[in-house]
């Protein structure tokens, strides 16, 4: 069974172009990609600054983007982070986060996503404000579906760490208290999860009173620890069984738009294969049909270097690779050069 699959542009760093983001969603539709949610962490008018109205030249544009999904048939959705907002859900931010809905609304938004993730958490009646939150958008959107992303939104001990312990059945709370029609991200046992089991979906579905909406962290390499890194593999671990137990599964894609979408597409090998899935012929299938043959085993020569050595550690590899690719026409390859001079790299930590 393969759930609704999609892309949250979730990332921190360097945003994608406007370009960028149409060809990839008319890429990527397909292939069975069915809805894309804008919500880049750069866009500061959906977090620190939410409160004010995005300029005229990104409104815009965004209403460019939800049209070309229309045409496309594509669900477009768009992500907000009200910074803190259960800290003091008053008639200001009431008014404010009213206005930001409506102004969603003029661009066509479908999915609309509340996001809660990466702000503290280690506070009273969590659950129950963020519930109480939801409910009043949920009265005061058009959009035709509603995600929400917890403040714990994995079981990884690292987000205690970067935003306070989370408060005891904090889980089990938001998903008591949430209207059942609400769905709710989830990235897995861990911020960026190695692997998928039905076992460990199931255990969540129990958690949550529904089946999670999968926030998939992988081929995302933003932050320090991951932009020197090219997440171009085929995916693993996330076998066909896990279908049965999402209600979708969006990818959190890379930096790198053209090359994110190898393995957006072996996704959808794995889940039409079934146990019949082999991620090294993943792989060069869908470098193939993103780069063509040529290109593609190159990639598969060097694989080993963008994902498993990255760029702070090439050393002489370094002007091999510039020769392989700086002449090459094409988009990855250019891609490839921009990492290696590293136009991609990110200093700040993140969780």
């Amino acid at each position: 069974m393969t759930p609704p699959l999609g892309l949250i542009e979730g990332y921190y760093g360097k945003p994608w172009s406007w370009p960028e983001r149409e060809a990839t969603i008319a890429f990527l539709q397909p292939h069975g990609y069915s809805f894309y949610i804008y919500a880049p962490k750069a866009d500061a008018h959906l977090r620190g600054l939410w409160r004010e109205p995005h300029q005229k030249e990104t409104a815009e544009a965004l209403s460019r983007l939800a049209a070309h999904c229309r045409e496309l048939d594509v669900r477009f959705g768009v992500g907000l982070s009200p910074f803190e907002l259960y800290r003091d859900f008053n008639a200001e931010a009431k008014t404010r986060l009213a206005a930001k809905l409506a102004q969603f609304d003029t661009w066509g938004v479908e999915y609309l996503a509340i996001l809660f993730d990466d702000m503290r958490g280690d506070l009273p009646n969590l659950a129950q404000t963020q519930a109480e939150i939801m409910h009043w958008v949920a009265a005061r959107t058009k959009a035709t579906k509603l995600v929400v992303c917890p403040s714990y939104y994995s079981d990884d001990p690292v987000l205690d760490r970067f935003f306070g312990r989370r408060p005891a059945n904090y889980l089990e709370d938001f998903g008591r208290l949430l209207d059942p029609a609400i769905e709710i991200f989830w990235t897995g046992e861990e911020v960026c999860s190695r692997e998928y089991s039905p076992g460990h979906l199931a255990r969540v579905t129990d958690q949550l009173r529904r089946k999670p909406f999968l926030w998939d962290n992988y081929p995302v390499n933003d932050g320090r620890r991951m932009s020197p890194f090219l997440h171009v593999r085929a995916v693993t671990g996330r076998s066909a069984a896990i279908g049965a137990h999402l209600s979708a599964h969006s990818v959190n894609p890379a930096l790198q738009p053209v090359l994110s979408r190898i393995p957006a597409l072996s996704l959808c090998e794995s889940y039409r294969l079934g146990e019949r899935y082999e991620y090294g012929h993943a792989f060069l299938n869908a470098a193939t049909t993103v780069c063509g043959y040529d290109l593609a085993l190159k990639l598969r020569d060097d694989v080993i270097h963008f994902q498993d050595v990255g760029l702070d550690h090439l050393g002489k590899a370094a002007e091999r690779i510039l020769r392989r690719y700086g002449d090459v026409d094409h988009a990855a390859a250019r891609e490839i050069i921009r990492w290696l001079n590293g136009e991609y790299k990110f200093e700040e930590d993140i969780a």
